[in-house]
């Protein structure tokens, strides 16, 4: 019994001579590699330099301070006493009670500035951002001009206003314990106020007017729109200014320097913690410097100005919601 023939088509079976005439099906290409982006070394060239002195004269000056407030001169040698200078001023009666002095005067001298520049500012930077005003580039130049003055310069006419001898007033402002700090707040507000003032405006004139029709289509006034439509949106600015300003006013010393000097009279009543480290690191008259208790104090300021900080940070920002204008 013969076996039944079964065809098979070509190149179904092994035989070189069915699977010749056959298409063959090319292979996939392997997915090639991609390449990995190089560097881009002119980045660094253009951020090395900024990082270099930011460096050298910030991080290293800050980080050598952190250490030598751990360190005293101990006859002359310089030795590891890990906490002892903050103890000592936190705890000593001559240097804690200076210390928590200036520390009050500090926080008033910024209190002063946060209650009056920033408010001040925002009204400035409103009224700049009014669309019917005129001339506001050259009101917006003059009022800007006293930040670019020397503090040197600023102190000197204040002082001539302020005299009672050849000023306007008869009233010794800076030479009474009572008034003198605010008076040099003030000074400095009047100074400073177009440093918000320009960081307002530059939000305001950002919102779209599209808001503010609509708002006024509903019938809202312009203290409404402010209030309702604008303030909600520059509430991010207000914190960015806020920080700034216990920023600055914590590390404040030049202006209180050029006119009371670095015993920030009358009776310390004006003295805030850039003066007392300068006091306490250099000496002042009778009083003998100290690199390491200057240290300490330069410290204290850090951590204060951190704690701020980060009070903004968790604090503020968080729980502000910010839009794009």
């Amino acid at each position: 019994m013969s076996r039944p023939l079964i065809s098979t088509p070509p190149g179904e079976t092994g035989d070189p001579a069915t699977t010749a005439g056959a298409a063959t099906v090319p292979r996939p290409r392997p997915v090639a590699r991609r390449r990995r982006r190089r560097f881009r070394t002119h980045l660094v060239v253009f951020v090395a330099p900024a990082v270099a002195i930011y460096t050298v004269f910030m991080v290293y000056p800050l980080l050598d301070s952190l250490r030598l407030s751990l360190f005293a001169s101990r006859d002359g040698v310089q030795t590891f006493v890990g906490l002892d200078n903050f103890v000592r001023l936190l705890s000593d009666d001559l240097l804690a009670g200076a210390f928590w002095n200036a520390v009050w005067n500090n926080l008033l001298f910024f209190a002063v500035h946060f209650v009056v520049q920033n408010p001040i500012g925002l009204l400035l930077a409103a009224l700049l951002a009014a669309p019917k005003l005129r001339g506001r580039a050259t009101y917006r130049t003059l009022l800007f001009i006293p930040t670019t003055l020397s503090v040197v310069i600023v102190g000197f006419i204040w002082q001539l206003i302020l005299s009672p001898v050849w000023g306007f007033v008869d009233t010794p402002l800076l030479g009474q314990s009572s008034t003198a700090l605010i008076t040099l707040a003030l000074m400095s507000v009047w100074q400073y106020i177009g440093i918000p003032m320009l960081l307002f405006y530059a939000v305001l004139v950002s919102i779209p007017d599209d808001l503010v029709e609509a708002a006024t289509i509903d019938g809202a006034n312009a203290w409404t729109t402010f209030w309702r439509v604008k303030f909600p949106l520059i509430l991010p600015t207000v914190g960015i200014v806020s920080v700034i300003t216990y920023v600055a006013n914590l590390n404040a010393f030049d202006l209180i320097y050029t006119v009371k000097g670095a015993l920030a009279g009358p009776d310390f009543a004006s003295d805030i913690m850039g003066t007392l480290f300068f006091r306490t690191f250099f000496g002042f008259q009778l009083q003998q410097g100290s690199s390491s208790m200057g240290a300490t104090v330069a410290t204290m300021m850090f951590l204060l100005i951190m704690a701020g900080v980060l009070l903004y940070f968790f604090g503020w920002q968080r729980r502000v919601e910010s839009y794009q204008l």
